[in-house]
């Protein structure tokens, strides 16, 4: 479906399987990435480290912009017109790379500004293949950009994974895995909770009533 995509950027026959996962991984995270913004988006970065700088980054860029809107509006989003929508939007997209990746292979990094806040995302691949994101606003974490998620600020105390489960439990939801990240002990912390199912209003309302619980946002890729 790329490949025959009117006015997207060409890549040649022997790049496809290079670009392919790098394309889904820009996808994915883009779409976390809007969803956990959760605010209008006046200007992105992209930045490509180590491998990934070596790449025709055109349509990868393209797949994040299509990724950051699709959920966030009621048109049809694709690779044709996310480029026009942005700029329609007043966003304003940067590219920068650097060789440096730090302990990876690879690293894709999104940053998105709105007019209060600033937060960066950044993912990778696995065995240069399957997409993960390891990093959301400085923590340090492991997500599957698949399916249902939902993305936890907490306060770092005990019980506050057990109280999510008991209620997701007492729902009849089932959690698929789970990750965790922290700043330090007693901490600020994230929690990512993959369900099998979504989680509705009603449901979300009184996940954000749990003990240390400070924000809960679901998110759909």
């Amino acid at each position: 479906t790329i490949r025959n995509a009117v006015n997207f950027p060409s890549i040649p026959q022997d790049q496809i399987p290079t670009l392919k996962p790098y394309i889904e991984l820009a996808e994915g995270l883009g779409s976390f990435a809007a969803q956990v913004f959760d605010t209008g988006i006046s200007e992105v970065t992209l930045e490509y480290r180590g491998e990934a700088a070596d790449l025709k980054v055109e349509p990868v860029t393209i797949a994040a912009l299509k990724g950051m809107l699709t959920p966030v509006l009621e048109e049809t989003v694709n690779f044709v017109n996310a480029p026009f929508i942005a700029k329609e939007r007043g966003i304003e997209v940067k590219e920068t790379k650097s060789a440096d990746s730090g302990d990876y292979h690879s690293m894709l990094t999104i940053t998105l500004k709105g007019k209060k806040k600033t937060m960066s995302f950044a993912g990778t691949l696995y065995g240069r293949r399957d997409p993960r994101i390891i990093m959301v606003d400085g923590f340090s974490v492991e997500i599957i950009p698949e399916g249902t998620i939902l993305v936890l600020s907490n306060n770092d105390k005990p019980g506050v994974i057990g109280g999510l489960g008991t209620l997701l439990a007492g729902y009849g939801i089932n959690i698929a895995w789970m990750h965790f990240g922290r700043e330090s002990a007693g901490g600020l912390a994230i929690s990512v909770v993959a369900v099998d199912t979504p989680v509705t209003n009603e449901q979300m309302e009184e996940l954000k009533k749990l003990p240390n619980i400070l924000s809960a946002i679901q998110v759909h890729i």
